[in-house]
């Protein structure tokens, strides 16, 4: 246990008449995980005379164990020598004692704590909370609180003596004791946006605290509009297992970062097998980071909602659902393309094939009817090509045309294909 360092607080700028000595005495120490003892290796050589003297007499006094001599790290705890840190998301444990220095016995004594943070008051203790009937000459009382600390910056635990004299004077009085509260991790994020409607979210998470973390788990919970898949153990067969793709060390050294990636895609539309459009600002999920310091302490912290900016495809999104890794030149091959409805009007497309000078050539009818095409709604189109020019071409020239407004929507370049000839391929 580490003794609180008292903050004298400055209330009134007039001097104020000196308070009347209390029976009563308040003591507050943390109560933080104890750590190994570290030494200074002695190092030595066998045919030193002093040698054998030094693991006998030397080394039990240090708490090293035998056959460890030469690590820094022995086998005794050894109590904290200050206050120390305290980082979000962790548990702040503390113990609080109520001490009776007077010759005279104190009656119905109440302890009250309070936490105040830069946005709120929480209580901690004492309220609803019967009073002690006495405290005789001598005597104390304790008591340990927890809190989870879930916010940054200046904390200060206010602590309030409620008793009576055995006059039946009511005394009361407060002490303050402030300390900070410190970001152990710094989290960034990036999104990526993928042609087959799926976002990758990749989570680059540093370790900015002084001493290592053990990651426990690192989770993305998604919102009501999308489902999740994890991207951070191996696969063997296609099938996960819970091997980390980060082996078998789970720590993270100070100032140290790892990414973990997740794979987001909007969850289908009631009775159908189609993903929902989504556009604009969207809430994906929170990510829940759980770790454990050196010593066993449980951290937790969870990030606001992550949002995420929809990338803007127009009335009409096309991307293609399937196509071959390759092709031989001069002979037919199909795609099959997705179409999507992104306004919030029915429209009456029409599909123009435009052959362009890439090395691609469409085969069917140009100018056929589609049909209609509802608010958020898709449908699926297989379109047949054929290759002139080997190497990779890209796929353009679709037009897609609103009868009702007579407006025009071009893809170009919606994928890539690469050609080879017959001599090549065999």
């Amino acid at each position: 246990m580490c003794k609180w360092t008292e903050t004298s607080l400055i209330i009134f700028k007039m001097e104020a008449p000196r308070e009347k000595e209390h029976l009563l005495s308040l003591k507050v120490m943390r109560l933080p995980k104890s750590s190994f003892i570290t030494t200074t290796p002695v190092l030595f050589e066998p045919r030193d005379l002093a040698g054998g003297s030094i693991i006998k007499d030397v080394c039990p006094n240090l708490g090293l164990d035998d056959g460890m001599q030469h690590f820094s790290v022995g086998q005794l705890l050894m109590l904290p020598q200050d206050f120390g840190s305290i980082y979000l998301g962790e548990t702040f444990s503390s113990y609080v004692s109520v001490h009776n220095d007077s010759q005279h016995v104190v009656k119905d004594i109440l302890l009250k704590t309070d936490l105040q943070t830069s946005s709120q008051r929480l209580t901690l203790s004492g309220a609803g909370t019967p009073a002690h009937l006495e405290l005789k000459q001598a005597e104390c009382i304790d008591e340990v609180i927890h809190h989870e600390v879930k916010e940054l910056g200046t904390h200060i635990l206010v602590c309030a003596v409620f008793y009576n004299t055995q006059a039946g004077e009511s005394m009361y009085f407060r002490k303050f004791f402030k300390f900070q509260v410190l970001k152990p991790l710094d989290v960034k994020t990036k999104f990526y946006n993928a042609e087959s409607n799926e976002v990758y979210l990749e989570a680059q998470i540093q370790n900015i605290t002084q001493s290592p973390l053990v990651m426990e788990k690192v989770l993305l919970e998604p919102t009501a509009e999308y489902k999740v898949k994890e991207l951070n153990t191996i696969e063997t067969n296609g099938v996960s297992n819970s091997e980390s793709t980060f082996g078998n060390f789970t720590y993270l050294n100070p100032l140290d970062t790892r990414q973990y990636l997740y794979c987001l895609k909007a969850k289908p539309l009631p009775g159908t097998d189609k993903p929902a459009v989504i556009k604009g600002v969207s809430n994906i999920g929170k990510l829940d980071i759980v770790w454990k310091t050196s010593m066993g302490e449980r951290g937790r912290l969870q990030t606001s909602q992550l949002q995420r900016m929809a990338p803007g495809y127009g009335d009409v999104k096309l991307n293609v659902t399937s196509i071959p890794d390759s092709i031989t030149i001069e002979k037919p091959f199909q795609i099959k393309c997705r179409i999507t409805s992104c306004c919030e009007r029915t429209m009456d497309l029409k599909l123009v094939l435009n052959n362009t000078e890439n090395g691609l050539m469409w085969l069917g009818v140009s100018g056929r009817q589609l049909g209609k095409l509802g608010p958020g709604s898709s449908m699926d189109v297989e379109l047949t090509l054929l290759a002139t020019i080997p190497g990779l071409q890209s796929i353009s020239g679709l037009r897609l045309t609103d009868t009702y407004l007579k407006r025009t929507y071009e893809h170009d370049d919606v994928a890539q294909i690469f050609v080879y000839s017959e001599q090549v391929g065999a």
